[in-house]
C-alpha cells in the first residue's frame, strides 16, 4: 500500500477517528486505526465494538491495500509531522514507513483481517435532519443523561419521531431535558442512543453546513453521516422512562424572568456550596422577584432577581448544580418557570412555542431558623 496525502487533513482525520479507540482491549487490533485505500483516497476507521467513527481522506494512491496502525502512536506522529504532505508506504510484513519533510518513521502494524467489520445498515430506515438543529438538540439535552449504570438505558437519550416531529429526551432521576424540532419521516421511530456516541456526533456536526445529517436506523445500531464523517453506535436496550407521566400537566404558578440574570444570580449564591459543603439552594418566588439564599459551614449568601409572578408566593429548595445545568442550556433571553407546588418538579419553558422543556426536581427544605 502506498499513498500521499495532505498532512493537516491527516492530522485532523486521525485525531477524530482515534477518539473512539480504546487503549486497553482484549482485541489488539481495536487499539489501532484501520487505513484502507480506495479510489481517490484513504478510509480511516476507529472502533470499540460499541461506537465507531470513519472518514475518507483525499489522497494520491499508488498502491492499494490496508493496514491497522496503533492509534496513540499514529496520533502523536501526525501531530508532529513537519511537511505539508505525508507519504505512507506499507510492505508485505505490515511495516509502515511514514515520511513528511525530513521526518521519517517506520511503524509495526497489524493485518486488517484482525479488525472487526462495522455493522451493516442495509434495508434500514433513515431521515435527514439539519446539522444546526441536531447539534442544538443534542447540546441542550446531554446534561440530563444519567451517569449511573443502575438503569443503563438512561445513560443515553431517547429519540422519538412521530411523523412530523423529532423529540430528544434525557433523564437521570433528578432532571429531565426535552427538545423538539420538526422532522418529516415516513414511519414512527423510537430508539435510545448512548450519551458517549451523542457527544461525538455533536463534535462532528457543523451548524454552518446546509447539507443535513443523515440518520440511519438499523435493528441494533444507529448511523449518523455528517460531512466527511460517519459515526455508528450500538443502541441501548431497556424500558425508557414514561416521560409524559413525569411532566406536570399544568402549573399553579408561572414566573417570567431574564435567563442570564437568573443564571448569574444562582451562580453567585452557589459560591458557598461545594461537594464538601453541601446545602440546598433556597428559592423564594415572590410577586415581583426571585430571592435566593444558601447557608453552609463557612457562611451565608443571598441575592434577588426581578421577575413577573402571576400566582401565590412559593418557596422551594434545589440542588444548585442541577438548576444551573438546566439554566445554562436555555437558548432564549427570557424564560418561563412553571411551578405546581414546593415539592413538584419545576418546568423551564421558552416564552413562546415548545422547542424545549426542562424539568428540575426540588429537594425538601428544613425549617429556616
Amino acid at each position: 500500500m502506498k499513498f500521499r496525502c495532505d498532512t493537516a487533513a491527516l492530522r485532523e482525520a486521525v485525531s477524530v477517528v482515534g477518539r473512539v479507540v480504546s487503549p486497553h482491549t482484549s482485541i489488539p487490533a481495536l487499539e489501532g486505526i484501520l487505513l484502507r485505500t480506495c479510489v481517490g483516497g484513504v478510509d480511516l476507521f476507529g472502533y470499540d465494538l460499541d461506537l465507531g467513527i470513519s472518514t475518507q481522506l483525499s489522497a494520491a494512491v499508488e498502491e492499494y491495500g490496508e493496514i491497522v496502525l496503533p492509534a496513540k502512536v499514529l496520533q502523536e506522529i501526525a501531530r508532529r509531522l513537519p511537511g505539508e504532505a505525508t507519504t505512507f508506504c506499507v510492505d508485505d510484513k505490515n511495516l509502515a514507513e511514514i515520511v513528511s519533510g525530513a521526518a521519517q518513521y517506520t511503524i509495526v502494524g497489524m493485518s486488517s483481517e484482525e479488525f472487526p467489520e462495522f455493522p451493516s445498515f442495509e434495508d434500514a430506515a433513515s431521515f435527514p435532519v439539519a446539522q444546526e438543529a441536531l447539534a442544538s438538540m443534542i447540546g441542550q439535552t446531554l446534561f440530563a443523561i444519567s451517569t449511573n449504570d443502575t438503569k443503563p438505558v438512561h445513560t443515553g437519550s431517547l429519540f422519538e419521531l412521530d411523523g412530523e416531529t423529532l423529540r430528544i429526551i434525557s433523564v437521570d432521576g433528578y432532571r429531565l431535558a426535552m427538545r423538539r424540532e420538526p422532522v418529516r419521516v415516513a414511519e414512527p421511530m423510537r430508539f435510545v442512543v448512548p450519551g458517549k456516541a451523542l457527544s461525538e456526533v455533536e463534535r462532528i456536526l457543523d451548524p454552518a453546513q446546509e447539507e443535513p445529517c443523515e440518520v440511519i436506523l438499523a435493528k441494533k445500531h444507529v448511523f449518523f453521516k455528517a460531512g466527511p464523517y460517519e459515526i455508528f453506535s450500538r443502541l441501548l436496550e431497556g424500558e425508557f422512562l414514561d416521560y409524559n407521566s413525569a411532566i406536570p400537566k399544568e402549573g399553579k404558578l408561572r414566573v417570567r424572568v431574564a435567563t442570564r440574570a437568573l443564571t448569574e444570580s444562582v451562580d453567585r449564591v452557589s459560591l458557598l456550596i461545594s461537594d464538601r459543603l453541601r446545602s440546598p439552594l433556597r428559592v423564594k418566588f415572590e410577586k415581583d422577584e426571585i430571592a435566593m439564599s444558601c447557608s453552609t459551614a463557612i457562611g451565608r449568601a443571598s441575592d434577588t432577581v426581578p421577575a413577573e409572578n402571576d400566582g401565590e408566593r412559593v418557596e422551594m429548595g434545589f440542588n444548585n448544580r442541577y438548576l444551573l445545568d438546566a439554566l445554562k442550556n436555555v437558548d432564549c433571553d427570557e424564560l418561563i418557570l412553571e411551578i405546581s407546588g414546593p415539592l413538584a418538579p419545576m418546568k423551564l419553558l421558552p416564552p413562546e412555542g415548545d422547542a424545549f422543556l426542562f424539568l428540575v426536581l426540588p429537594v425538601r427544605l428544613k425549617t429556616e431558623e
